[in-house]
């Protein structure tokens, strides 16, 4: 008997959970949440600009932030600290490197349903490691969404 009454709870308890995640409220797309990637460089950038629940893997110190900009070949990443959606397709942001040593504002823009434009506006400019040398990123990044399920 204490079985079946477990079971009953726990059957009850997981159809609540799914009922609740399972639709959005207001069934608008969520144009700033997921990976976008530039092959140009071998990067991307993992966000979630609505709800700032991003982990940075092997930076778990830095708690749930709205993103990061991350190298495909390297492990640095640049944290993406605040984030505000200024109006449909376009976002500003705050970015710092892991180290915290520099800083720099940049806005993220929507152009379509897979393509985003990262302009650094002021402030350091992105840098990666490539060949144990720094290289500067340009001002103007396209970054494509991977549509594939």
């Amino acid at each position: 008997m204490k079985r079946i009454i477990i079971y009953i709870i726990c059957l009850l308890s997981t159809i609540t959970v799914y009922a609740q995640s399972s639709v959005r409220g207001d069934q608008a797309p969520r144009h700033f949440v997921g990976k976008i990637y530039n092959s140009q460089y071998d990067i991307y950038i993992h966000m979630d600009l609505e709800n700032s629940s991003i982990i940075v893997p092997q930076q778990e110190i830095f708690g749930e932030i709205p993103g990061y900009l991350g190298d495909n070949k390297d492990s640095r990443k640049w944290l993406i600290t605040n984030a505000t959606i200024t109006s449909d397709g376009k976002a500003s942001l705050s970015i710092i490197n892991d180290y915290g040593s520099e800083d720099l504002k940049a806005t993220l823009q929507m152009l379509n349903d897979t393509t985003y434009i990262l302009l650094q506006e002021s402030g350091s400019t992105i840098k990666l490691a490539r060949n144990r040398k720094w290289v500067k990123l340009p001002q103007k990044l396209i970054f494509k969404k991977d549509i594939r399920k």
